[in-house]
C-alpha cells in the first residue's frame, strides 16, 4: 500500500472486498427471493420492512469495526507490534460481548419497533418472528465483521470472501431446504442466515487463530483492554454513531413507504436488494481507501494521501457506472427473480431508477469520508453527514413529501441528499489536508 501505482492496487483491493459483500448481500437476498417467490408478497414485505432495524445495530458495530481497521494499519505500518496485538485482541473480545447484550436488545425492540414504524398488521408476526431470530446471530455477525476488519487492514480481502462464498451457499440450501421441504416460511430463512453467519464467523476466528505473526489470535489472552477500546472508539464511534442516524433516516422513509401499502413495500424491499448489489462496489472503493489512506498516514507517506484519493475515485466511477446502469436497464427483469406480480414490478422499477441511477454520486460521498476518516479525522465527517443526508431526507419528508405525496417525491430525496453531502465533504476534505505536510517524513 506504501509505493507505486496506486489505481490497480486499489483495484486489486476492492474488487475482492466488493465481492465478499456481495455475498454478504446474497445472505438477505435469498431470504427475500425464497419468500417472495415460495410464499407470499406479504412475506416479501415483513423481511424487508426489518432491514432498517437490522441495520441500525449491525451497521453500528461495523462502523466501531472502521477504528480496528485504522488503529491496525497504522500500528503495522509503524511496526508497533504490541499495539497491533492489544488491538486484535480486544476487537474480538468486543465482538463477541456485544454480540450477546445485543442479543436481548434486538429481541427486546422488535415488536415496539414494528408497531412504531406502522408495519400492517398483515405482516406484523412475521417481521417480528424474523427479527427475533436474527438477532440470537447477532455474536456471529460482529465476529466475523470484527475479524474481517483485522484481515482487511493489513491488506488481506480474499479469505473472507473464501468464507463468505461458502457460507453463502449453505444459506442458500438451507433457505430452500426450510421453505419448500419444512413450509418454515419467515423462521425458516431466519434461522437459515444465523447458521451462516455462525460458519463464516469461524472461519474468520480459526485464520486468526492460526496466523504465525502479529495478527495471531489467542483465545486465553482475549480480553477488553479499556483504553485500546476507547481509542477504536474515538475513531469507530463517530463512523458507527453515523451508520445509526442513516438507519433511523431509513426507518423515517420506511414509515413513509410503508404508509403506500403492500404493493410498495414488496417493490421497495426488492429494488433496495438490487441497489445493495450496486452500492457494495462502491463501498469496496471506500474501504481501500481506509486502509491505504491509514497505512501510508501511519508510515508518514503524505504525498499520496490525494494521489490515493484521485484513484479511489476513479475506481468507484469505474465499478460504479456500469453497475448502476446494468441495473436499470435490466430492472424489469431483475426485480422479477424477487416476485413476478406485475405491481410489485412496476413499483419497484420506480424506485430503482431514481435510487440505483443516481448511485455512483453515494459513492463519490463515501470515498471523500474514507480519506478523512484515513486520516484520522472521524467526527466531522459524522456531523456532515448527518446533516447533509439524515437531516436532509427528514425534512424532506415532513415538508417536500406532505406538499407533493408520492414514491417518486420520497425517493428523490436520496440523489439530493447524496449531491449536498458531496460537495460539503469535499471542502472538509480541503481544509483538513492543509495540515498534512505535501511532502513525505521518510523517504520511500
Amino acid at each position: 500500500m506504501l509505493n507505486g501505482a496506486l489505481l490497480p492496487k486499489i483495484l486489486l483491493f476492492a474488487v475482492p472486498l466488493a465481492l465478499s459483500s456481495i455475498l454478504q448481500l446474497l445472505f438477505n437476498a435469498a431470504d427475500v427471493i425464497v419468500l417472495g417467490r415460495y410464499v407470499s408478497a406479504e412475506a416479501l414485505a415483513a423481511v424487508g420492512s426489518t432491514s432498517s432495524f437490522v441495520n441500525l445495530l449491525v451497521n453500528f458495530f461495523i462502523g466501531i469495526s472502521v477504528g480496528v481497521n485504522v488503529m491496525v494499519g497504522q500500528s503495522y505500518a509503524k511496526h508497533n507490534d504490541s499495539m497491533v496485538f492489544d488491538v486484535v485482541h480486544t476487537a474480538i473480545g468486543t465482538s463477541i460481548v456485544a454480540g450477546i447484550i445485543f442479543i436481548f436488545v434486538g429481541i427486546g425492540l422488535s415488536e415496539p419497533l414494528m408497531i412504531l414504524m406502522g408495519s400492517p398488521d398483515e405482516v406484523r408476526y412475521m417481521s417480528v418472528l424474523y427479527l427475533q431470530i436474527y438477532f440470537i446471530g447477532m455474536p456471529f455477525i460482529l465476529l466475523y465483521n470484527f475479524g474481517a476488519a483485522i484481515l482487511r487492514a493489513v491488506g488481506d480481502t480474499k479469505r473472507p470472501l473464501y468464507y463468505l462464498l461458502f457460507a453463502g451457499v449453505v444459506n442458500v440450501v438451507l433457505n430452500l431446504y426450510f421453505v419448500i421441504e419444512w413450509n418454515m416460511g419467515v423462521a425458516g430463512v431466519a434461522i437459515a442466515t444465523s447458521v451462516s453467519n455462525l460458519i463464516s464467523a469461524l472461519l474468520v476466528l480459526r485464520t486468526l487463530m492460526k496466523e504465525k505473526g502479529i495478527l495471531r489470535v489467542e483465545l486465553r489472552k482475549v480480553r477488553i483492554d479499556p483504553k485500546v477500546l476507547i481509542r477504536i472508539c474515538k475513531i469507530g464511534l463517530p463512523a458507527g454513531l453515523q451508520s445509526c442516524f442513516f438507519s433511523i433516516s431509513n426507518m423515517v422513509i420506511q414509515s413513509s413507504i410503508n404508509s403506500f401499502g403492500t404493493i410498495a413495500m414488496a417493490g421497495s424491499t426488492a429494488a433496495s436488494n438490487i441497489e445493495n448489489f450496486v452500492y457494495s462496489g462502491m463501498n469496496a472503493v471506500y474501504q481501500a481507501n481506509l486502509s491505504f489512506t491509514s497505512q501510508n498516514v501511519g508510515a508518514g507517506r503524505y504525498s499520496r494521501i490525494n494521489r490515493i484519493l484521485g484513484a479511489c475515485i476513479a475506481a468507484c466511477t469505474i465499478l460504479g457506472l456500469p453497475l448502476q446502469t446494468l441495473a436499470c436497464i435490466f430492472g424489469p427483469q431483475l426485480l422479477s427473480i424477487y416476485n413476478n406480480d406485475p405491481d410489485v414490478i412496476a413499483s419497484g422499477l420506480e424506485r430503482l431508477l431514481i435510487i440505483c441511477g443516481t448511485y455512483v454520486l453515494c459513492g463519490y460521498g463515501d470515498v471523500l469520508v474514507g480519506s478523512l476518516r484515513g486520516m484520522g479525522d472521524a467526527f466531522t465527517p459524522m456531523i456532515i453527514t448527518l446533516a447533509g443526508v439524515c437531516g436532509l431526507r427528514i425534512v424532506w419528508i415532513l415538508t417536500i413529501l406532505n406538499i407533493f405525496p408520492s414514491l417518486f417525491v420520497l425517493y428523490l430525496c436520496y440523489p439530493v441528499s447524496w449531491i449536498v453531502t458531496a460537495l460539503l465533504q469535499l471542502s472538509h476534505f480541503a481544509k483538513i489536508r492543509r495540515k498534512f505536510p505535501k511532502t513525505d517524513a521518510v523517504r520511500a
